[in-house]
């Protein structure tokens, strides 16, 4: 019995190279999600300066955005009919969002960072949306948009709260 492995492939109407080429884009964006999740919670507990409350704030409120999509992300994974992340381990391999594990990191420079992490994570949810769509998983290809338009607004947020004037 402990020799048994179940079989975790959810039954879909998905050709089983259009799974494949979903769930590689979904467990892609997902790595990134995480990378960009604790990128964004390191900053959040280091900031410092001038405006200290208010970064602090906005950084706790868009990690929490950004942890609340991985769920998301990882179920689509499974309803389609594959497996996603196991460990921090795969994570580490799959994702593309730099690590940031420098002792201090300026305020402007973290929000700079961070904006573009997000715009990348922006170019993770297109790719995600183009393989659903030529898959023809609409559901994948629908629900996207909403994270596309939250890393969308995080980086605009982020933009303009770093610039002077």
């Amino acid at each position: 019995m402990a020799d048994t492995v179940p079989n975790l492939d959810t039954p879909t109407s998905l050709a089983r190279n259009d799974v494949r080429s979903v769930a590689d884009a979904l467990n892609a964006s997902l790595a990134d999600s995480y990378a960009l999740y604790l990128k964004t919670k390191n900053f959040h507990w280091h900031v410092s300066g001038p405006h200290f409350r208010d970064y602090h704030l906005l950084l706790d409120d868009q990690a929490a955005q950004i942890l609340g999509v991985t769920d998301a992300i990882a179920e689509r994974v499974r309803k389609i009919g594959s497996t996603t992340l196991r460990s921090i381990g795969d994570i580490a391999r799959r994702q593309t969002i730099a690590d940031n594990d420098r002792e201090f990191v300026g305020a402007g420079d973290m929000l700079s960072e961070l904006r573009d992490d997000n715009l990348k994570l922006v170019d993770q949810f297109r790719a995600v949306k183009a393989a659903a769509e030529s898959a023809g998983d609409n559901a994948t290809s629908g629900i996207v948009d909403e994270w596309t338009d939250q890393a969308e607004e995080r980086a605009w947020f982020l933009f303009e709260a770093s610039r002077n004037g």
